[in-house]
C-alpha cells in the first residue's frame, strides 16, 4: 500500500533573486489526494479468485455496502473526499509523514517505518457509548454477559491489552502495535424479536430498528447475516439513519462461528466505522489502506498465516485486525491507523461529535 505523500519535498523558505520576497509552501499544497480511492472491485469476488480453496466462506460487507451507498447517493463520494482530506491535513499538520515509503519496499521485511503518536486534546481517551441492538427470532439468545463479554474485546484490542501472540518470528511488528486511545462503554441494549430468518448488507436491518443518537452513540446490530456475512459497517460520513455496525451474532464471544467466535468481528468493523481500510487495500498492490505504516498486499489473508507471508515485495501484516484472518491470529492496530481513527475526533472531524 502506498504512502501518504504529503509533498514535503521542499519546505525551506525560498528567497527570490530578484525582489527577495519569502515564499512558504501552504499546508493546501501539501495535502495529496491523488491516489484516493471509493469505489472498488467487489470484496467477495476478489477474495473468491485470490484464495480457492481456502476458507473464504467469511468475509466482511463493507466494501460492497459501500458501492451501493455510494451509487444511491452521488454527494457522498465528494462527502467522503473531504473527510479524508482532513484526516492527511490533520496527521501533515502534527508532522507525522516521514516520506520513508512503505515498510518492507522491496526487501520483503515489513514494518521499519516507524510513526509517532497524535495527540488529541492532550492524549484524551475517547470513551465511544456503544448501543446495542439484539435482532433475533429469540432476542434473548444473546445474553447479557455476552454483550460486556463483546465489550471487554473491543476494549482489550483498542488499547493493545489483549493476549494475543505475534506469529513466531515477527519480531519486526512488534513496535508497531499500539494503544488507540479509544475504549468503549455501555451505552444500552434493545432487544426485538423478528422472524426475518437472515438479513443482508443492504441496511435493511437498521431500517427496521433505526440508530439511537448515532450522533454520539455507536450502534451495533446483532443478528443473523446469510450469505456468509460476518458484519459490515458505515464509513464517516454515510447517513446517519444507517450509520454503525451490523455483526453476526455467531461472532460474539462464546458464539457458534467456528474461528470467528472470539469478537473480533467487531474490532474489524468499527475499525472500518472508524475510517479504516482494509489493510490491502481492496486493490491488488494498486490500491491503499492510507497507512503509512501497514505493508502493500494483494489481497486479504485468511485461517492463521505462517510468518512470513510475502506479496507485492513485502511482508503481510496478517495479524492486523483489518485483514481477514482468524479471530485468534488477529493481534494489532498500528499507530498509524490509531492516528487514522483519532483524526476524525479532533475538532471539524466528521465524529467530533461523539467527544463530550
Amino acid at each position: 500500500m502506498k504512502k501518504l505523500f504529503f509533498g514535503l519535498a521542499s519546505i525551506a523558505l525560498l528567497f527570490s533573486a530578484c525582489n527577495n520576497d519569502t515564499k512558504e509552501i501552504t499546508l493546501d499544497q501539501e495535502i495529496d489526494m491523488s491516489d484516493f480511492y471509493v469505489y472498488t472491485d467487489s470484496a467477495d469476488d476478489l477474495a473468491n479468485k485470490q484464495n480457492t480453496g481456502k476458507d473464504i466462506n467469511k468475509t466482511c460487507g463493507t466494501m460492497s455496502n459501500l458501492n451501493r451507498l455510494l451509487a444511491e447517493n452521488p454527494g457522498l463520494e465528494k462527502k467522503m473526499f473531504d473527510i479524508e482530506y482532513k484526516t492527511r491535513q490533520y496527521i501533515a499538520a502534527k508532522g507525522n509523514s516521514s516520506g520513508k515509503g512503505k515498510p518492507g519496499g522491496g526487501s520483503g521485511g515489513g514494518g521499519e517505518t516507524d510513526i509517532d503518536v497524535l495527540p488529541i486534546q492532550d492524549n484524551l481517551n475517547i470513551v465511544i457509548p456503544v448501543y446495542f441492538h439484539i435482532v433475533l427470532q429469540n432476542a434473548n439468545d444473546v445474553s447479557d454477559a455476552q454483550i460486556q463479554s463483546q465489550l471487554r474485546v473491543l476494549n482489550d484490542d483498542f488499547s493493545k491489552t489483549n493476549t494475543n501472540l505475534l506469529p513466531s518470528g515477527a519480531t519486526n511488528f512488534i513496535n508497531d502495535a499500539t494503544n488507540t486511545g479509544i475504549s468503549f462503554s455501555l451505552a444500552g441494549i434493545a432487544r426485538h424479536n423478528d422472524n426475518t430468518s437472515s438479513w443482508g448488507s443492504n441496511d435493511a436491518v437498521k431500517n427496521a430498528y433505526p440508530p439511537v443518537s448515532p450522533s454520539t452513540q455507536l450502534n451495533i446490530w446483532v443478528c443473523n447475516l446469510g450469505g456468509g456475512l460476518l458484519g459490515y459497517a458505515q464509513f464517516p460520513g454515510g447517513n446517519p439513519s444507517t450509520d454503525g455496525v451490523v455483526i453476526l451474532y455467531s461472532s460474539l464471544p462464546g458464539g457458534s462461528a467456528s474461528n470467528y467466535n472470539l469478537g473480533r468481528t467487531a474490532s474489524h468493523e468499527v475499525g472500518h466505522y472508524l475510517n479504516l481500510r482494509h489493510i490491502w487495500g481492496d486493490g491488488r498492490c494498486r490500491q491503499d489502506d492510507f497507512v503509512e505504516d501497514t505493508p502493500t498486499s494483494d489481497g486479504p489473508n485468511y485461517g492463521c498465516p505462517a510468518y512470513p507471508t510475502v506479496n507485492c515485495s513485502s511482508t503481510d501484516m496478517t495479524m492486523n485486525y483489518m485483514d481477514y484472518t482468524y479471530d485468534s491470529c488477529m493481534y494489532m492496530f498500528t499507530d498509524g491507523q490509531r492516528n487514522r481513527m483519532r483524526a476524525i475526533f479532533a475538532a471539524g472531524g466528521s465524529r467530533e461529535s461523539m467527544i463530550p
